[in-house]
């Protein structure tokens, strides 16, 4: 009788096993984490928040009865709602506060709430941001699949998390590294040392830019080389130093010279020249590239400035720009950002497109996407650009 019963009620325990998930349970690594199937509350929470259906549109809610004013703000997800001034909640009778909105594309989006003039994370979304700066949370509009960030049904690499002793810096620093599924510490890997940005910590391109999921699909699909992605820590000095730019340059050149490079070289099955090294990054990461990259060109062949660039790039790297053989130094450059950033960055991206099509280097150039400065555009320009045209050219790969 027993295995009659469990016949019977295999396939609706099994249809209850997947369907029944509460959104933000962090059972699994789900690529539509917000969706909302039972209505209960994220651990810790007294409201669900936020609320993502099926057709795109987005409920945020807010228990917080003695609140004069709600608004949702923060730049990508306002973007992508059109929308230039934070957008107001509605009070109900029982202090909660709601706001629903959309239909909004599928991606993630950083979003905050505004409580009486001040900017605070949903305090009922599990999926927060970690970086060096405030709080804020994370919208995950999911499509009808995962997406090309998610943790998909492929084999998985590693990430490794590294602390090491900085003389240059006089401190302890971390570093996380990627290696590919199936690594083999017999064969040689190209690298890819991948920075992040003002704010940024070495964490954020696996947590917010989701860079080892991306490298996953990619291979299963064979659009991108085997390599390794060191994502190191370019925080050298305090973004608020008032001699910021001075001394980041010099410092971080530097540490990536003579701590990270041979750090990496060290411990991992490396292409040890500079045919198999590439520096690229975002924003300030990008400035990094371009600043500390350009004039490391015994170091790395490959780059790529991602929502960056440099108002007068021949000033920034003379050497560079002065060298009559610079073409054959370099093997591939990308300048990418996001459509909706170029009215301020992009025109430095510009410039420093318009700098080496004056002298002849070989570069891609794109703006696209729907995003400005933020993850949205990073991720696109990882996933379509970045990764699947490093090596490819020239031939290098895991020997």
């Amino acid at each position: 009788m027993s295995k009659l019963i469990s016949r019977l009620l295999g396939p609706a325990l099994c249809l209850t096993t997947l369907t029944s998930f509460a959104q933000q349970a962090n059972v699994n690594l789900d690529w539509n984490p917000q969706k909302n199937t039972e209505n209960l509350f994220p651990y810790g929470g007294n409201v669900v928040s936020p609320d993502v259906r099926d057709d795109h549109t987005v409920t945020f809610r807010l228990k917080a009865p003695d609140a004069a004013s709600v608004q949702l703000t923060g730049g990508p997800v306002l973007l992508a709602l059109r929308s230039k001034d934070p957008i107001p909640f509605v009070k109900g009778s029982d202090g909660i506060w709601t706001l629903t909105v959309g239909p909004l594309k599928p991606d993630m989006y950083v979003y905050r709430f505004l409580v009486d003039g001040v900017a605070v994370a949903d305090p009922n979304n599990t999926i927060t941001g970690v970086s060096n700066q405030p709080a804020y949370s994370t919208l995950v509009v999911h499509g009808a699949r995962p997406a090309y960030y998610d943790a998909a049904n492929v084999p998985h690499g590693s990430i490794t998390r590294h602390i090491y002793h900085s003389d240059v810096l006089g401190g302890e620093r971390e570093i996380f590294v990627y290696t590919p599924p199936g690594y083999d510490p017999k064969k040689k890997y190209p690298v890819l040392y991948l920075l992040g940005g003002s704010g940024e910590l070495a964490s954020g391109w696996s947590l917010d830019g989701r860079a080892n999921f991306i490298a996953d699909n990619l291979l299963a699909e064979k659009k991108m080389v085997p390599m390794i992605i060191a994502m190191p820590n370019n925080q050298v000095i305090h973004r608020n130093d008032p001699q910021h730019l001075e001394k980041t340059y010099v410092r971080f050149g530097k540490e990536l010279r003579e701590q990270i490079v041979p750090f990496i070289d060290q411990h991992y099955s490396t292409i040890k020249d500079r045919r198999g090294r590439a520096l690229a990054g975002l924003s300030m990461g990008g400035r990094h590239t371009q600043a500390v990259g350009f004039a490391s060109t015994d170091l790395f062949s490959s780059f790529g400035i991602l929502s960056s660039g440099d108002a007068e790039p021949a000033k920034l790297n003379p050497a560079f720009f002065a060298d009559p053989g610079i073409k054959e130094k370099v093997d591939y450059i990308l300048i990418g950002s996001g459509s909706g950033e170029q009215d301020f960055v992009g025109k430095r991206s510009a410039a420093t497109h318009e700098a080496l099509e004056k002298i002849g280097v070989p570069h891609e150039y794109f703006v696209g996407g729907e995003g400005a400065h933020d993850w949205g555009t990073w991720r696109m320009l990882l996933h379509d650009k970045l990764l699947p045209n490093l090596w490819k050219k020239t031939g290098t790969t895991s020997k």
